[in-house]
């Protein structure tokens, strides 16, 4: 049995599209909205599963375990990505979430496991039957990977598309999926570091939002606020659609402030009342345009982003 190395997961660079001349440099794959995994098969059939953190979280999917067999005697480490997917064929992060963490509890682990599946997306590999792969480029680690891998019950590979970002970006948002990650064809792997050769980018959504209440902030922020709570208007109710804390300038957080003053009032404006401890309520007048990745089931923002306020627009009730 080999010994493997342990390998920290290279990370990407948010960014945009390369310019048109040099997209034949740069290979595109679909990004998953899931949980980073890097695997150890060291070739004795069993498996070993790290986070992104390094944490061990093996028996918290025990359905990715057949892995190992299917690989039989060879060393390997590939990098990937766990995913639940919806009825869609989409990857839902709120259908994962109740996987994560289950590291210490394989019991429940597997009764969720029969319950929401997970899927493990395999997209690259980092050592193979004794040779450190990190320094060979992409272009030769996707090949060695492709050669590699069969399709299982329960992996895969995605598809990566040559010299066609921007075709691609526009499919990923017509699908509805999260965004693409742009790779170097050239790069080599860079275990730990948030490298520029690996580029990712989300398909970026907005909603114009209805301001209902807001979050102090802390330390230097005391007194402004830390984050504003949003909603839209459902049959003349406004319905929480969740919280937004980045995207101020210190001018725009400063203006919000004076404003969110003058709209102060006792109760909550939202229906139903979400539980958010420390809230404190304003009138439902301001605007404001949110970008943001993708929505949950229960129709939350999700990675939301303040963009700008809408003083032109009124609340649609």
């Amino acid at each position: 049995m080999t010994t493997l190395p342990r390998i920290a997961p290279m990370l990407a660079t948010p960014g945009s599209l390369p310019p048109a001349r040099s997209e034949h440099l740069w290979s595109t794959e679909t990004k998953y909205d899931g949980q980073r995994a890097v695997v150890y098969l060291p070739g004795d059939h069993t498996v070993l599963i790290r986070s992104r953190s390094g944490e061990d979280i093996t028996a918290a999917y025990p359905e990715l375990h057949a892995l190992a067999d299917a690989l039989g005697d060879v060393p390997v480490i590939l990098d990937g990505e766990i995913v639940v997917l919806d009825e869609a064929g989409r990857a839902s992060f709120e259908r994962l979430q109740p996987r994560m963490g289950l590291a210490g509890s394989p019991a429940k682990a597997a009764r969720l496991a029969a319950q929401a599946p997970a899927h493990l997306v395999l997209f690259d590999v980092l050592f193979l039957d004794g040779q450190d792969l990190t320094r060979a480029p992409y272009i030769r680690r996707r090949a060695t990977l492709t050669q590699l891998i069969e399709a299982g019950p329960a992996w895969s590979i995605p598809t990566a598309v040559t010299g066609r970002c921007r075709e691609a970006l526009e499919l990923a948002h017509a699908q509805g999926l999260e965004g693409v990650v742009l790779k170097r064809l050239d790069s080599v792997y860079e275990p730990g570091r948030r490298s520029p050769a690996w580029i990712k980018i989300r398909n970026v959504r907005t909603v114009d939002a209805v301001v209902g209440g807001w979050l102090p902030g802390q330390g230097r922020l005391g007194g402004l606020p830390g984050a504003v709570l949003v909603g839209e208007y459902e049959d003349g109710a406004l319905v929480y659609r969740g919280s937004v804390g980045t995207g101020w300038s210190e001018r725009e957080r400063a203006e919000l402030a004076r404003l969110l003053d003058v709209a102060a009032i006792d109760d909550c404006p939202f229906t139903p009342a979400p539980a958010v401890p420390g809230a404190r309520w304003v009138l439902p007048r301001l605007v404001a345009e949110i970008r943001y990745a993708t929505r949950t089931r229960a129709g939350l923002l999700r990675h939301p982003v303040w963009h700008r306020l809408r003083p032109d627009l009124a609340p649609e009730v």
